[in-house]
């Protein structure tokens, strides 16, 4: 165990009131492709970059393009829960982990266990009817064709929170209050880049900021253990000893 696995260690052993934050890096360990990262088939396919398909204007006047990346692109369906979604649970169930802030919209969390879990982008889990509000399942997109509809004849939308959409209030308040009552923040798989969601960070005053990424983030310097492995790796040397 490293000197940052150590360190990290310590701090869970030490404090029950832990929140984690979490972004794509902890679900490409899932084998689920961060959609920034284009790769080299992607311009063979799509005419517009992945921003501007997965925006509300772009969804409401091109459906059908929309509806070609979302099944392509954003539901991997067969994709497992890891190390560091397993951990999480492990914590929780503890009695160290108080939430789960979540920029992924894949639902690993909730199938590694884990109760609170705070949906910033929403989920590919739940879609509803424009028109009547029915619910429909991730399966059910995935298998259906062109634009999906319901047979009271309204589009069927995920609720995944698009580029030009706001933050579900309940959802954002829930985060807030989780990460301002929180004694250590363990922010893992996340550039930071995406406001409003990099934003709740602010709300932290508690003892310890733990930025674990690959790559660096514009926190890097407020961090009190910083450390740029990938998230599972880490977390799958921590041992859960609960209260």
């Amino acid at each position: 165990m490293g000197q940052d696995v150590e360190k990290l260690q310590e701090l869970i052993d030490q404090h029950d009131r832990i929140v984690f934050f979490g972004g794509a890096g902890v679900s490409t360990e899932s084998g689920i492709p961060d959609f920034r990262s284009v790769d080299g088939l992607y311009n063979q396919k799509y005419d517009y970059p992945p921003e501007t398909i997965l925006s509300h204007t772009f969804f409401m006047r091109h459906p059908e393009e929309f509806y070609r990346f979302y099944r392509d692109k954003m539901l991997a369906l067969d994709a497992k829960p890891n190390a560091a979604h397993k951990k999480l649970s492990e914590l929780e169930a503890a009695g160290k982990l108080t939430g789960v802030v979540t920029q992924n919209i894949d639902g690993l969390h909730q199938a590694a266990g884990s109760k609170h879990v705070m949906e910033l982008h929403g989920s590919v889990h739940r879609n509803y009817c424009m028109k009547c509000h029915k619910f429909f399942d991730a399966s059910y997109m995935l298998h259906s064709a062109g634009v999906p509809k319901c047979e009271c004849g309204g589009v069927i939308k995920p609720d995944v929170v698009l580029y030009e959409e706001g933050l579900d209030n309940e959802v954002v308040s829930d985060a807030i209050r989780t990460i301002a009552e929180a004694e250590v923040m363990i922010v893992g798989g996340t550039s930071l880049a995406v406001y409003p969601a990099a934003g709740l960070l602010d709300y932290f005053r508690g003892r310890a900021l733990v930025l674990i990424n690959k790559g660096a983030t514009p926190q890097d310097r407020n961090a009190d253990l910083l450390i740029q492995k990938p998230i599972g790796q880490i977390f799958s040397q921590i041992k859960v000893k609960g209260k």
